[in-house]
């Protein structure tokens, strides 16, 4: 049986710190906390979990923290969660097992990431993260933030999930830090670039992230799965801005980098919508429907793949008149969220119908 240290860096936590170590306490084989410069009582709550807390100054880079949490431990393997991270107890036994069954020549495990929710606590974006590393390798973090592993050796993909139960208010501080770093002329990786884009448009900045997806996919050094989420984002950047004629050219472009996803279909069919062609946009979103989810470490944006398309496919019929077509699938977008607005304004309305 393999041994686990859980590495963890915390800021401000008091509220959810408890919540995250319980759910994994009588699994990992250590617990060490590096904080970053609480002054609630976050330190406290650690305490009462293990007795490995240090401190840590915040040096506005994230990897730097990693770095040293992963220097403390002293297990086979080093895990990593964020305080707003749970296991589910499915999932805390699925790692119960891990550990027992683990073949010793794996030097990374990857988990899948349940990030977001939709109001049924439905996953709306998973996506694939490293989070065992065999110690004795020596990995080291990279990037001051959105921070990652290299991906070397004999990686094992399990079916184990960590859900992110975020509770914080958003913030721009990762916006700030790649200021800073663009202020202090230092040079963003690639997957910084992309990572800067998508802080832009979080934060509304649309023009200015509108230009760095378009270097990010210009300089052709992204991994492919950043690529895709990269035209995806670059499309809802243009629409934001109005330049509605660049819209298609870089939703297509992704068709040149891998298969086809969900997202970017109907992000074509949206387009066609707009313009009133409903026959084309059905066409695009027919084809959503019908696409299989890949087996991908990048983001899988869920409803995409089920829910978005075939409550299209409603309206799109509908205004073609084709009404039972159009009950047909917003009886099957129900499959998905029976209790969405969309889906049951749509139902008392065909009743009348």
């Amino acid at each position: 049986m393999i041994t686990i240290s859980l590495c963890m860096i915390v800021k401000n936590e008091e509220n959810i710190l408890g919540r995250c170590l319980e759910s994994v306490k009588d699994i990992v084989d250590e617990i060490i906390i590096v904080d970053t410069g609480s002054d609630d009582k976050t330190k406290e709550i650690a305490f009462k979990y293990t007795d490995k807390v240090y401190d840590f100054i915040w040096e506005d880079n994230f990897s730097a923290a990693r770095n040293f949490s992963f220097s403390k431990a002293t297990k086979d393997y080093q895990m990593w969660l964020d305080a707003d991270d749970i296991l589910l107890e499915e999932d805390a036994k699925k790692l119960a097992a891990l550990k027992q069954n683990l073949d010793r020549n794996v030097d990374i495990v990857t988990f899948k990431y349940n990030t977001h929710f939709d109001k049924n606590n439905k996953p709306i974006l998973t996506l694939t993260r490293e989070r065992l590393f065999k110690r004795e390798k020596s990995y080291r973090w990279n990037d001051p933030v959105h921070e990652y592993i290299l991906m070397m050796g004999k990686v094992f993909d399990s079916d184990i999930y960590v859900t992110h139960k975020k509770i914080s208010l958003y913030t721009d501080r990762n916006l700030k830090i790649y200021e800073k770093l663009i202020d202090d002329n230092k040079e963003l990786s690639p997957r910084s670039i992309f990572y800067f884009a998508s802080e832009l448009k979080d934060n509304m900045h649309y023009d200015r992230a509108a230009l760095y997806f378009e270097r990010f996919l210009n300089e052709g050094k992204g991994w492919i799965e950043d690529n895709i989420s990269a035209s995806f984002k670059l499309n809802s950047c243009y629409k934001m801005i109005n330049y509605h004629s660049r819209r298609m050219p870089v939703l297509l472009k992704s068709f040149e980098i891998a298969s086809p996803r969900a997202e970017i279909c109907c992000s074509i069919g949206e387009l066609f919508m707009e313009k009133n062609m409903y026959q084309s946009a059905e066409a695009w979103y027919m084809f959503a429907v019908n696409l299989t989810k890949p087996i991908t470490q990048g983001f899988i944006l869920n409803d995409y793949w089920d829910y978005i398309p075939n409550i299209q496919l409603c309206i799109c019929n509908y205004r073609l008149g084709n009404i039972e077509k159009a009950i047909y699938y917003n009886e099957q977008a129900a499959k998905y969220k029976p209790d969405c607005n969309a889906v049951l304004y749509n139902k008392t309305f065909f009743e009348k119908v």
